[in-house]
């Protein structure tokens, strides 16, 4: 199913008018991801491609994020994808606390731009999440930071918290996805 990012209301954008994700689970324990920037391109930072591989700080750059939890309980994991095919993945105990790294999956990740379309699709294996049932509801909170040529940034994301852009809030985590149907 296709969701529209909201722009953060503090956030502005010259290059892009609109953000979306489609949210599938394809298989047994699989999220898969396919987001879409659309606008003039150009105008975006997109990292070079390089070799898939873990990397941290891809927020700082253009970035297409999703942080997944169950219902109930305060544990989450996040996971960054760069158009460059890089990716992060951490694990957190409550609201940024506990922080993990190299959690024990590698994202698929694969990025194609053309002038007004930035595409990036990744698939991760939720199997090795800590408390995370990768078979059970889950919630969701999707997001993406886009870079401009000008040094800019706009924050986009399912739903904001009031205040600043702040991915890791509780009030973020709105996409319901049901359990897998086995």
């Amino acid at each position: 199913m296709r969701h529209s990012l909201k722009l953060h209301p503090d956030s502005s954008s010259k290059a892009v008018k609109s953000v979306t994700v489609d949210v599938t689970r394809p298989h047994l324990s699989t999220l898969a991801l396919h987001y879409v920037a659309e606008g003039d391109i150009a105008g975006v930072v997109i990292p070079p491609s390089t070799v898939s591989k873990r990397r941290d700080e891809l927020w700082k750059h253009t970035c297409f994020e999703v942080f997944l939890r169950r219902p109930s309980g305060s544990s989450y994991a996040e996971f960054n994808f760069s158009p460059s095919t890089e990716y992060a993945g951490y694990g957190f105990t409550r609201y940024r606390e506990g922080m993990i790294g190299a959690l024990g999956t590698t994202p698929e990740v694969s990025s194609s731009s053309s002038p007004t379309r930035l595409e990036l699709r990744a698939s991760i294996w939720m199997g090795r999440l800590g408390e995370i049932d990768p078979e059970g509801e889950l919630r969701l909170g999707v997001s993406a930071i886009i870079e401009e040529a000008d040094g800019s940034k706009s924050y986009w994301a399912l739903a904001h918290p009031q205040g600043k852009p702040d991915f890791h809030h509780a009030d973020s985590f709105v996409l319901a996805l049901p359990a897998e149907q086995t």
